[in-house]
């Protein structure tokens, strides 16, 4: 294991007594994206994530959107933000926000004067598969979700983008139109088995706007199950694309653990980054989510 500092750079919390999942409500199905996700359908909270991270010298987390109900996306920002003020973390949020809401202007703003929230996430995976498809359609081919994606920079708010590499071509165009507001792409661009051509070849466009970023994670999304053999290749050609100063390491516990262990993830991304530098390495564990994140944390 390494003994470098990590920033967790995609984590989920949840409290199942509190606030609404639609997606971790019974009942399971093992036909969509995920699988059954019946085994992390209970409360998760700072104390689990950190039982789950063992020995890892975690030195801040950024939460990511876990799938509330819409109309609770306000409701979970309130609850994370009482819990950073409480015990120091989560060091960021990023919020849900319907961007194809005509109002979403509303909810950006209510979202933005939270101090810990960085950036909305609005998962818009669309693909022709239904067993992979997250949306009867792709949301993102309509103006009204450009019109307000073309928002979030009056907010100051960045964009986790979770899609599928199909629509990275009509993304690239909208995300280069707007500079101002820093991307996050979620899970190495979703790269589904037979697909790698285009996965690298709609990366490679992201990759030349400068505001664009990469995780490192999420591998058993699409590849299920996952061996270090087959995240290899996926990781390097991220790293590849973006540099070392443009890719995080992250988790996306405990969504992950439906696809293995804390200790195998992480250890996965440490062997397979072993040969860069030491400065490279502290870069992509913690530095650069530090960094495009804004968290201001001393490593």
């Amino acid at each position: 294991m390494t003994k470098l500092p990590f920033i967790d750079a995609h984590v989920h919390l949840w409290d199942l007594d509190h606030i609404r999942y639609p997606w971790l409500t019974p009942p399971f199905a093992n036909d969509g994206p995920n699988g059954s996700v019946e085994p992390i359908a209970t409360t998760y909270l700072l104390d689990d994530y950190r039982a789950d991270a063992g020995e890892w010298d975690v030195r801040g987390i950024v939460h990511i959107d876990a799938g509330a109900a819409p109309e609770a996306a306000l409701d979970e920002t309130r609850w994370l933000q009482a819990m950073a003020d409480r015990d120091g973390m989560p060091n960021a949020i990023v919020a849900f926000a319907d961007l194809s809401d005509p109002q979403v202007d509303t909810l950006l703003g209510r979202h933005a004067a939270h101090p810990n929230v960085r950036g909305i996430r609005h998962i818009v995976n669309w693909h022709a598969d239904p067993r992979r498809t997250y949306t009867p359609r792709d949301v993102t081919r309509d103006e009204a979700w450009g019109r307000g994606y073309a928002r979030l920079a009056a907010y100051g708010l960045g964009f986790d983008l979770q899609a599928y590499p199909g629509q990275f071509p009509g993304l690239t165009r909208l995300i280069e139109r707007h500079p101002g507001t820093p991307v996050m792409i979620d899970h190495m661009g979703m790269c589904v088995p037979g697909e790698e051509g285009e996965w690298r070849e709609g990366l490679a466009a992201l990759a030349r706007l400068p505001h664009v970023a990469i995780k490192l994670s999420g591998i058993g999304f699409t590849h299920r199950p996952w061996e270090l053999e087959q995240a290899r290749e996926l990781v390097l050609t991220a790293i590849d694309l973006f540099g070392t100063d443009r890719a995080m390491v992250a988790s996306d516990f405990p969504t992950d653990r439906l696809f293995g262990s804390f200790a195998a993830t992480l250890s996965a991304y440490d062997a397979i980054t072993a040969d860069f530098t030491d400065a490279e390495r502290r870069a992509m564990f913690a530095g650069n989510a530090n960094r495009l994140y804004r968290l201001g944390l001393t490593l």
